[in-house]
C-alpha cells in the first residue's frame, strides 16, 4: 500500500499490455494483473492477421479500415520478426460478388491507407496462374492478389508487455482482480494469486477496465459504475490442417452466406482455415469449436480447392469470443470492429473501460485511451506517439533482416538445422543470442523436449516472458505443440512441476490443445 501506481491495468491481452507499454514509455508508473496468462485469451486465437479488413469496406467502416492499413506497416516495422507481409488470392467466385466491386474495394484498399512498403494489387489468371492450381479446375478464371500481413499475436503481446517491463511497469501474470473501491483519491484494487492464493492491495490514480469478454464482470468488482455501453460476444473458430498446396500465398474465399474464409499458410508444414462468426452465450473460457462450425469451415474452402478437406482432417482447433462493441447489428459477422471507451469517475477517481478493438489497431487504441487520460495522468503527452517507432524487443532490425539474422544464427551456432536457426529468428528476433549464450553444440542447451524446445529456451521463456505451464510455451509462446507428441507435452509439465519452487509455477497443467 505504501506506493501508489500512476495507472492499473485489470487485463493482459493486447489492449491492456498495449495502454501498459504506451503508459510507461510516457514516464508513468503502471501496474497490470491478468489472472491467466498473457494473450490467454482473445488474443491469442486471432486469425493471426495484421489487416486492414477489406470486408468492412461493405459496412462503410472506412475510418477503421483506413486507421488499420495505416498501422499495419507501422508494426511491421516495429516488430518485423513476428509480422511478415502475406499475398491473398481473392477469386471471383460468379453470382456473388461482381468483378467490379472486387477491383473497386481493392483499389480502396490500396489508396487509403498510405501503403508504402507493400506491393500493390494485381489481377490474376487463375487458369494459368500457379496460384489457380490448387483450386477446381475450371471453376474460377478471374482473381486478384493483394497485401495483408501475417503477426504470431500470442507473441506480439508478451513482447509487448516485455517491453512494458523493461520500461518500469510491474506485469503481474496469475493474478486476479478481485476487489476495486475508492478511497483516498486513488483506486485500491486487490489481487489474488491464482497459484498460492494470497492476497494484496495495490493503489492508482487511474485504473483501466481492458478486461476483454470479461470487461463487464470487472465493473461488478465494486467499482460502482452503471455502464452503458455493452459487450456483443462473437464466437470465432479455427483449424489447422495439413499443409493444403505448395506455393506462399493465402487464400480469401468468398461464400454465398456472405462470410468470409481465410486459408493460410501456417507454421511450415500446416494450413490456418478461419473464421466462423457467431453470437456467443456463457463462460468465454468454456468456448470451443464446435461441430458445425469444423464442417462450415470445411465445406467452405471446399467450394474453392480441388483437395477435399474433411473433419478428419482437421489435426487442430482453436476458438475465442471477441468482445466486440454492441452497436445493435443484427449479425455478428456485421457487428463493429471499431473500439470505443467509457471514462467514468465515480468517487471523482478515473476508471477507463475499453470495449471492441482488434489486434491490427491495438497501438492507436492505446494512444486514444492516454489521451482521454491524459488530464489525470504525469506526462500522459510527453513522447506521444513514440509506439510508433520504438522497436518491440527483438524488432530492432530492418524488415526484411530475418533471414539474414537467421544465416547469422547458424554462423554463430553452427550446430543449428536452418529450421531450428529460423524459428528461433522469428520468434525472438535479435534478442536470440541470450536464450542460446555461449552454447557450442546442442547438448549446452541442455534437455530436449522434441521439435527444437530445449530447456535453455524453456528456462528463458520462464524468466523473461512469464511463462509457466506446458501451454503457455507449446501453445501461446510456439506453436510447438502441434509437432510434440503428447507424451513430450507430459514430460515438459513434469520438468515445470520440479521447477516450481524456483520458478513459482504450478505443478502441472495439461498442455492440451485448447
Amino acid at each position: 500500500m505504501g506506493k501508489v501506481f500512476d495507472l492499473a491495468v485489470i487485463g493482459g491481452g493486447i489492449n491492456g499490455c498495449g495502454i501498459a507499454r504506451d503508459a510507461a514509455g510516457r514516464g508513468n508508473s503502471v501496474f497490470l494483473c491478468e489472472m491467466n496468462d498473457l494473450a490467454s485469451g482473445t488474443s491469442s486465437v486471432s486469425t493471426k492477421l495484421v489487416h486492414g479488413g477489406l470486408r468492412y469496406l461493405e459496412y462503410y467502416e472506412f475510418h477503421l479500415v483506413r486507421e488499420a492499413l495505416i498501422e499495419r506497416e507501422i508494426l511491421w516495422r516495429i516488430a518485423p520478426h513476428i509480422i511478415r507481409p502475406l499475398r491473398f488470392v481473392l477469386p471471383h467466385h460468379a453470382g456473388l460478388r461482381p468483378t467490379w466491386m472486387l477491383r473497386f474495394g481493392l483499389f480502396l484498399y490500396d489508396h487509403i491507407g498510405g501503403r508504402k512498403l507493400l506491393p500493390p494489387t494485381r489481377s490474376v489468371d487463375l487458369s494459368r496462374d500457379e496460384v489457380g492450381k490448387p483450386l477446381v479446375a475450371g471453376r474460377y478464371r478471374k482473381g486478384f492478389e493483394y497485401s495483408d500481413c501475417f503477426v504470431d499475436d500470442a507473441r506480439l503481446v508478451v513482447l509487448t508487455a516485455r517491453d512494458a517491463a523493461d520500461r518500469g511497469a510491474d506485469i503481474r501474470t496469475r493474478t486476479r482482480a478481485v476487489e476495486t473501491r475508492q478511497a483516498d483519491g486513488h483506486w485500491h484494487v486487490t489481487v489474488e494469486d491464482t497459484l498460492s492464493g494470497e492476497r494484496s492491495t495495490i493503489s492508482a490514480r487511474v485504473l483501466v477496465n481492458a478486461g476483454g469478454p470479461w470487461v463487464e464482470q470487472v465493473l461488478t468488482l465494486g467499482a460502482g459504475v452503471n455502464t452503458r455501453a455493452r459487450v456483443r460476444l462473437v464466437q470465432g473458430s479455427h483449424i489447422v490442417v495439413r499443409k493444403l498446396y505448395d506455393h506462399d500465398r493465402a487464400y480469401i474465399f468468398q461464400n454465398s452466406d456472405g462470410r468470409i474464409v481465410f486459408a493460410i499458410p501456417y507454421q511450415d508444414d500446416f494450413t490456418l482455415i478461419g473464421t466462423t462468426d457467431r453470437d456467443y452465450e456463457g463462460d468465454p473460457a468454456r468456448v470451443k469449436a464446435s461441430d458445425d462450425e469444423i464442417a462450415y469451415l470445411c465445406a467452405s474452402v471446399g467450394e474453392y480447392l480441388a483437395k477435399p478437406v474433411t473433419p478428419q482432417d482437421v489435426v487442430w482447433t482453436y476458438a475465442g469470443v471477441r468482445p466486440l462493441y454492441d452497436d445493435g447489428a443484427s449479425e455478428a459477422k456485421a457487428a463493429t470492429r471499431e473500439y470505443a471507451f467509457e471514462l467514468d469517475t465515480p468517487g471523482g477517481v478515473p476508471l477507463l473501460s475499453v470495449y471492441g478493438g482488434k489486434i491490427t489497431t491495438y497501438r492507436r487504441l492505446a494512444e486514444e485511451a492516454l489521451e482521454k487520460l491524459s488530464s489525470y495522468l504525469k506526462g500522459a503527452k510527453a513522447r506521444e506517439g513514440w509506439t510508433a517507432k520504438a522497436p518491440l524487443p527483438g524488432g530492432d532490425m530492418e524488415v526484411s533482416a530475418v533471414a539474414a539474422l537467421t544465416a547469422e544464427l547458424m554462423r554463430g551456432y553452427p550446430f543449428l538445422t536452418r529450421a531450428h536457426a529460423s524459428r528461433l529468428a522469428h520468434a525472438y528476433g535479435t534478442r536470440t543470442a541470450k536464450l542460446l549464450g555461449t552454447a557450442k553444440s546442442m547438448a549446452d542447451l541442455g534437455r530436449d523436449f522434441g521439435a527444437t524446445l530445449t530447456e535453455s529456451e524453456v528456462r528463458y521463456l520462464i524468466s523473461h516472458e512469464w511463462a509457466c505451464t506446458a501451454a503457455d510455451i507449446v501453445w501461446r509462446r510456439s506453436k510447438l505443440g502441434l509437432r510434440m507428441s503428447a507424451s513430450d507435452i507430459a514430460a515438459l509439465d513434469d520438468w515445470l512441476a520440479a521447477q516450481r519452487t524456483q520458478s513459482g509455477c504450478p505443478p502441472r497443467e495439461a498442455g492440451a490443445r485448447a
